[in-house]
């Protein structure tokens, strides 16, 4: 089987890759990754994955992968910021504070669909206005859920405590797509 990635995020590449699976990214442009808003914060990132799927028709020997992550604090949703001033603002709601970060993921080949979610909880130290806005100017984390990158300088400095998966973290939850990947396509 070939796996088709259906992602442009380069982070999506970067941890697929470290799988060791051959594999080929696919990308369809202006995808609609609008949710209903009455929908439970943990449903909207494999929804959205459900959704990016279905617009792909996998050949018969194909596997899509598709996925999507949601930060979620409390009950609100955060997704990419629109501006810096929206990340500034997303920062502070995550300062001091434990959130969830949802991956869902959708694997699809023409006989069968497999979804699921993955929940990593992560906590940042309470930061200064002084560190936000440093890391908003100099990495300006607008394609990023939450207005943020684990891997990168505020990740380093802010976060005190991780239950669950790194990698989940950074977009992709790649242990468990090669279980199951493994159980239910190969």
């Amino acid at each position: 089987m070939k796996i088709i990635l259906a992602s442009n995020s380069p982070r999506r590449k970067q941890l697929f890759a470290g799988l060791d699976l051959p594999f080929e990214v696919r990308i369809i442009d202006g995808i609609d990754e609008s949710y209903p808003k009455d929908l439970p914060a943990e449903q909207v990132a494999e929804a959205i994955a459900c959704s990016k799927a279905s617009f792909y028709e996998p050949a018969n020997d194909e596997i899509i992968l598709t996925a999507d992550t949601t930060v979620v604090i409390e009950d609100t949703v955060l997704g990419k910021p629109a501006n810096r001033e929206e990340a500034i603002e997303m920062l502070r709601m995550l300062s001091g504070k434990t959130h969830r970060v949802i991956t869902g993921v959708c694997l699809k080949s023409v006989c069968k669909q497999k979804n699921f979610s993955v929940i990593s909880e992560v906590t940042f130290k309470d930061l200064l206005d002084s560190e936000i806005f440093y890391y908003v100017d100099r990495y300006k984390p607008f394609d990023k859920a939450g207005a943020y990158g684990i891997q990168e300088w505020i990740g380093f400095i802010g976060v005190s405590k991780l239950n669950g998966s790194y990698f989940n973290v950074m977009g992709l939850p790649v242990q468990r797509i090669y279980e199951e990947l493994h159980a239910a396509f190969i």
